[in-house]
């Protein structure tokens, strides 16, 4: 049985799930899809075309859904989905896809968004990805899974962030950085590999030496990037992290941060 407050202004046309809780003052659009066991605090904002997974927690003052602060919008049906288990703390914002950028922002599974974060449109993240305290990203930008973005910290657009890299706080990315690193500073710089987030997931002490390598050719070995990947296929055993790493590079469009 769901609990609706009764200043909740739910549409008719929204799909509410079991067991759903919406608090005071929140405001839930037309065809809005909101799973099982979700909490949605006082004071929500939930424009039309928003998904909801099942058992997400949205904090007091939230906007998702919004149009998306992009000029060349024109009103296209656009859509924001938000994978099940994220929790999305007070006044971040979420703005919908946009026609030319794919049409949705996709928010994964268990992933924390704290206060005052904002994510435009057309972002995707991945699986378990935590934005800490006003941690800011531009259109079209892309989270892989398990990254962290620290606080007070704004993302160009287009930027992509590789599996398991830390961004640390009051940092700005203007381009793409690596998988499993840890980066921080102005202008940004690559500080060595995540360990404490890698050992965390649980890395092995053969995995973390894989990287080392990998990361020695690509940062500390002088060797440009093309050189070093050369170098890392010729040097080292192929394996989904080794993968991971190259084909993140292949596919980089802004250009990798390599500064250290």
């Amino acid at each position: 049985m769901s609990e609706i407050h009764k200043t909740a202004i739910v549409s008719k046309k929204a799909e509410i799930g079991e067991n759903v809780k919406i608090g005071p003052y929140s405001i839930i659009n037309d065809f809005v899809i909101i799973g099982n066991g979700v909490e949605i605090q006082n004071s929500v904002y939930v424009d039309s075309g928003v998904k909801i997974g099942n058992n997400c927690k949205i904090s007091v003052g939230a906007v998702l859904g919004t149009q998306p602060q992009d000029t060349k919008y024109k009103g296209a049906t656009t859509k924001v989905e938000i994978g099940e288990n994220t929790i999305i703390r007070e006044y971040a914002t979420i703005n919908r896809g946009t026609e030319h950028g794919g049409g949705i922002t996709r928010i994964g599974k268990g992933c924390y968004i704290m206060a005052y974060s904002h994510i435009a449109h057309d972002c995707i993240l991945g699986n378990e990805v935590v934005m800490a305290n006003v941690a800011t990203l531009a259109g079209h930008v892309v989270i892989e899974d398990y990254a962290v973005v620290g606080g007070l910290t704004p993302v160009h657009q287009f930027v992509r962030i590789g599996k398991y890299a830390f961004i640390g706080g009051a940092s700005r990315v203007p381009m793409d950085v690596l998988p499993f690193v840890r980066a921080a500073g102005i202008p940004l710089k690559i500080i060595g590999l995540n360990l404490i987030g890698l050992k965390r997931r649980g890395f092995t002490s053969e995995r973390l030496q894989i990287l080392e390598k990998i990361f020695r050719l690509l940062l500390r070995s002088g060797y440009n990037t093309s050189k070093a990947v050369e170098k890392i296929k010729e040097n080292i055993t192929l394996n989904e992290d080794v993968e991971n790493v190259l084909n993140f590079i292949k596919n980089s469009k802004r250009g990798i941060t390599r500064r250290l």
